[in-house]
């Protein structure tokens, strides 16, 4: 007599939604949380509607594998290795509202042609970045990535053994200056009016050699491709410069966490725990739109680890103890 056969192991049916994951942000952080979840099997909903931060910028750099290749280039290439994964869908949409359902979220976007659209899912991770603020000083925005940069990790190399000047005032520009000194002997600091300068700190600066500025600036001088010639201040003199680094203010740049109730740092970065969850349970956030370095690969790898977190809370809930 033969035995009967074993019954098959199934996963616990859940509750029925369009998608497992939502990812708000289509950069390095919502792209590569899209591939894990992608191999993980997941139905994932990718929406993206900004141009990227660095849009501007020449190249992303110090990117393992990817040095020097172009913002744009960087993304398609991201979207292009997503279409083995059937399960994971892109669309150029803006969300512009999400609310709890007893299932998980409804989500609300308008999609490239105007039209909107609805989307359920379990969970949502929020990639959508910051924008920065830059000062209303003539030269600045339109200079912004060539000639006036953020982050010497990412430009530094290039603009290396060159005339370069810091951009701002108090703590954070002293500390800015200190740092490029690492790429150049020759850094002014160029607070444009009273740099509110702690003995200390121009103690410090002196000590590297820094001078500074701290007459009022009139503009930036830069030639057509954004390339930063002169600092040029309110008395005419001429600053010759390669480029300017600053750090910039910055905002969210979307307001979707801040209406889901989400706990924000002092500096108002959507906070969150090692594995990318929020406050809010179910709803995660991962990249620049957090606290901490701001960096292509950085992003990537808090994408990676947001989506490991997911999937594993979308697997303990299907396999019930």
């Amino acid at each position: 007599m033969s035995r009967p056969a074993a019954p098959r192991h199934s996963v616990p049916a859940q509750p029925l939604t369009d998608y497992d994951v939502i990812i708000v942000g289509a950069g390095s952080a919502g792209l590569s949380a899209a591939l894990l979840l992608g191999r993980c099997l997941r139905r994932v909903l990718v929406c993206g509607s900004a141009a990227p931060r660095n849009v501007t910028s020449p190249a992303v750099h110090a990117f393992f594998s990817r040095d020097g290749v172009k913002p744009a280039e960087l993304l398609r290439l991201g979207r292009e290795q997503l279409a083995p994964y059937t399960t994971v869908q892109v669309r150029t949409a803006y969300v512009t509202a999400i609310e709890s359902t007893a299932n998980g979220f409804g989500l609300t976007a308008e999609g490239d042609t105007g039209r909107g659209f609805t989307a359920t899912t379990r969970k949502i991770l929020l990639a959508t970045g910051v924008a920065d603020e830059l000062p209303p000083l003539p030269g600045m925005r339109e200079l912004w990535g060539r000639g006036v940069l953020h982050c010497p990790y990412c430009h530094g190399w290039e603009v290396r053994d060159t005339p370069l000047a810091v951009y701002g005032q108090g703590k954070t520009v002293t500390g800015l200056a200190l740092l490029i000194s690492r790429w150049s002997k020759d850094v002014v600091v160029c607070t444009d009016g009273p740099g509110h300068l702690t003995n200390n700190a121009r103690r410090r600066l002196r000590h590297q050699k820094i001078q500074v500025r701290e007459e009022p600036i009139s503009h930036l001088e830069g030639n057509r491709s954004g390339q930063l010639r002169h600092i040029v201040f309110e008395n005419g003199e001429k600053l010759a410069r390669r480029a300017v680094f600053i750090h910039p203010a910055q905002h969210q740049r979307s307001d979707l966490a801040q209406r889901l109730g989400c706990r924000r740092t002092s500096t108002g970065a959507v906070w969150v725990d090692k594995g990318g969850q929020t406050s809010c349970p179910g709803i995660y956030a991962a990249g620049d739109a957090t606290p901490g370095a701001q960096k292509a690969l950085i992003a990537a790898a808090e994408g990676v680890q947001a989506a490991m977190t997911i999937n594993e809370t979308l697997t303990r809930e299907e396999c019930p103890r």
